[in-house]
Formats: structure tokens, C-alpha cells, sequence
């Protein structure tokens, strides 16, 4: 399986995409918060950071401490937002704004729902899960195959977390918000659970965050 990093372009090293890739997960992290993440030292980070700024794929901020010196954080690019997966998002982008020329905003609505329904029966098999633990967790390991670098979040109260730091077709969503919604339903119905968007990429989050629930009801 390949991750998000073995999809960056090639011409960085590993240890650059590893860092990249942290960044696209943990946006804000220290240069101590990117060590310990990679398991490297604070010295081995700093040999691969200024290159990266240089580059325009890195930013980094001060924050003002309570004693010392101002701590610098580091957070990707809009340039670096290339890198990560984007599908054919401006193949799709073009096709729907043809689609709603000639037949109308419900005809968009149409195709996505007719591509959510495939993508359902495509993964019917992984989701024969008997809990909904392991149904997210499945479809988590499904999402981050197609590039959106899903993750599973705390559980509260029977209240499950999914996460994703990329979206590949991100200006799509943003063009037809209904993409989003659409999603959402197929996640209900792939999971047999309750699904609530907190945080949306397409809306300017850092994040895309699904809180999912047991249904009473069939969805």
C-alpha cells in the first residue's frame, strides 16, 4: 500500500516527504514536535528545513513564549498543497460546470450521487464489518487509500472520529458544496452509522472531521 509521501513528486528525499507529510497532518509543529514525530533529531530536521522554505513549500511563524526566545511552527504551503494527491480534479471540475451548462445544478447532483454509489459497491465487501469500530476503521484504510490520508480519532461515549488531511478533489468541493453532502451520505450508508461533518477542508479547515454515531434507524 502505498502512503502519501510515495505519492509526492519525486526529486525529495525521504526524509523531505516525511516532513511534508507530518505538516499536512500536524500544521503549527515545532521543529521538537517534527523530530519526535519522525523519530529524528532536532539537527537532522534543521538539515532539511531551510531547503524546503527555500522551495516555497514551508512557512514558518513565531509565537511569543513565557520565557526565551519566540517558538517557530511550521505549516505547509499553499505550493505544497500540489504535491498530496489531487485525482483529475481539473478534468472533474470542467466536466460538472459542462454538465450544469447544458442540464442544470440537479444534473451535477445526478453524477456525484451515481459515483458515490459505485464507489459503495465497489467497497461493499471490505465493510462487512460485524461492529462499527471496525467498519471506520475500514473505511479509514479505504479513504487513505484513495489519498486522503484518513485517521481515526478518539472514541467518546460510542461517538467514533474519522479525520482526513487531504482531499484530492478540494476544488471541486469548493465549486459544488454539494460533493461534500454527497459524501457525507455515502459514509452513513457505507457505515450503517449517523454521520456529522464538524470541519471541512472545501470551507477552509485544516481538516475534514466526520464524527459518526450509532443509527436508531436504517440511514
Amino acid at each position: 500500500m502505498k502512503t502519501a509521501s510515495d505519492r509526492l513528486v519525486t526529486g525529495y528525499s525521504s526524509p523531505k516527504r516525511a516532513i511534508l507529510e507530518l505538516l499536512k497532518q500536524h500544521p503549527g509543529a515545532s521543529l521538537q514536535e517534527i523530530a519526535e514525530g519522525l523519530g529524528v533529531s532536532k539537527v537532522a530536521v534543521l538539515g532539511h528545513v531551510p531547503a524546503l522554505e527555500a522551495e516555497g513549500l514551508l512557512a514558518r511563524t513565531y509565537q511569543a513564549g513565557r520565557v526565551g526566545r519566540p517558538r517557530a511552527t511550521f505549516h505547509l504551503t499553499a505550493r505544497a498543497s500540489s504535491l498530496f494527491p489531487q485525482g483529475y480534479t481539473e478534468m472533474s471540475l470542467c466536466a460538472l460546470e459542462f454538465i450544469e451548462r447544458r442540464l442544470g445544478p440537479e444534473a451535477v447532483t445526478e453524477v456525484l450521487q451515481e459515483r458515490a454509489h459505485e464507489l459503495e459497491d465497489r467497497h461493499r465487501a471490505r465493510l462487512r464489518q460485524p461492529t462499527l469500530q471496525d467498519r471506520v476503521g475500514e473505511l479509514v484504510r479505504i479513504r487513505t487509500d484513495g489519498g486522503y490520508m484518513a485517521e481515526t480519532g478518539g472514541r467518546t461515549r460510542g461517538t467514533f472520529e474519522i479525520r482526513e488531511h487531504n482531499c484530492p478533489i478540494l476544488a471541486l468541493a469548493a465549486r459544488f458544496p454539494v460533493a461534500c453532502e454527497t459524501e457525507r451520505r455515502m459514509f452513513e450508508r457505507m457505515l450503517g452509522a449517523r454521520v456529522d461533518v464538524q470541519h471541512r477542508m472545501a470551507a477552509g479547515d485544516s481538516v475534514c472531521r466526520f464524527l459518526v454515531r450509532p443509527s436508531r434507524s436504517p440511514t
